[in-house]
């Protein structure tokens, strides 16, 4: 099948069943059907791990594939033609058989500060002392702990509405969320504060929609290229480099921010402990041609600082 003969073929698209994870695939089906409105595409939805473990922290389930691999066993066994991810919680490893084989144009990758009512004239460094802030996040956690010590974290799961629910009952003073998310789900409004990069580095291809399919299946490759975006494409290649040279998953504190500028593409890079003591950060500018290598020069770069001894001890902590 090529995409000019491509009505022949009904397109199963896979998803999670979470309220931003269908808003993001029905903006890829809308995309993809503008472009070859003779194709028939249709939505699966799956419910992942993740989605159904809700009372343990995301970094003590240990499972690098939580939010992906009920969509990959789908596509290994030819239920769906390719699976719609946040790239952030896409594993810098795929299984055999499976590629990321498009990536769209990112959005703010930024985290946001969203926050209870009484605090609405509060932004981060003006909350009281002992505020209570909702993350799930380890690479927010140790961030913001380096930079606000005097602040009290505490876990947060489930979906965006279910977040903010528990902020908005006074579970919590505030929680931090991604702004794309937010963005997405119209929900802009909920956004206090957008949390500088000089702060918070985002998540590895954190704003950006990940599209694995199977590896060689020219015609859909064909088709879900139509929505690829190229400097998305290699900022987020030097970012995955990066993460998967550290060895680390989705939930540990690595933290990225990645620019172009002409032809040099820009990585920054952040280890830090999950007590925000230790907080390594450093730099790689080179050919944006080269992105991969530059993930890797600054994953080298970073371990010769002792990132490796940090996130040994983070992972060490986490298994325990």
């Amino acid at each position: 099948m090529t995409a000019s003969n491509d009505s022949e073929r009904t397109i199963v698209i896979g998803t999670r069943k979470s309220n931003l994870a269908l808003v993001q695939t029905y903006w890829v089906k809308k995309e993809l059907e503008s472009h070859f409105p003779h194709v028939d595409f249709e939505v699966e939805k799956m419910s992942t791990q993740g989605d159904k473990i809700l009372d343990v922290a995301l970094a003590k389930i240990g499972d690098k594939g939580l939010f992906t691999k009920e969509l990959e066993l789908g596509m290994i066994n030819n239920e769906v033609d390719f699976a719609v991810h946040s790239l952030k919680d896409l594993p810098t490893n795929l299984p055999d058989g499976l590629m990321l084989g498009c990536v769209s144009k990112r959005v703010n990758p930024a985290d946001a500060l969203v926050v209870n009512e009484k605090h609405k004239d509060k932004q981060l460094d003006t909350l009281p002392e002992g505020a209570v802030i909702g993350t799930s996040s380890l690479r927010r956690l140790a961030q913001l702990r380096h930079h606000y010590p005097h602040l009290t974290f505490k876990d947060v799961r489930g979906n965006v509405n279910t977040r903010l629910a528990k902020l908005d009952a006074g579970e919590y003073d505030a929680i931090i969320l991604a702004v794309a998310g937010l963005e997405r789900l119209d929900m802009s409004d909920r956004i206090h504060q957008v949390i500088p990069s000089e702060i918070s580095l985002h998540a590895v291809g954190q704003g950006a929609l990940g599209i694995e399919c199977r590896t060689g299946d020219e015609a859909v490759l064909e088709i879900i290229k139509a929505i690829q975006d190229q400097d998305t494409l290699d900022c987020t290649l030097a970012e995955r480099s990066f993460l998967r040279v550290l060895e680390g998953g989705c939930q540990v504190p690595i933290g990225v921010n990645t620019s172009i500028e002409g032809n040099q593409l820009t990585l920054i890079g952040m280890v830090a402990s999950l007590d925000g003591q230790q907080l390594l950060k450093d730099s790689v500018t080179g050919d944006r041609t080269n992105a991969e290598k530059i993930g890797q020069e600054l994953a080298e770069k970073l371990k010769n600082q002792g990132a490796g001894e940090i996130l040994a001890a983070i992972l060490a902590e986490i298994d325990r």
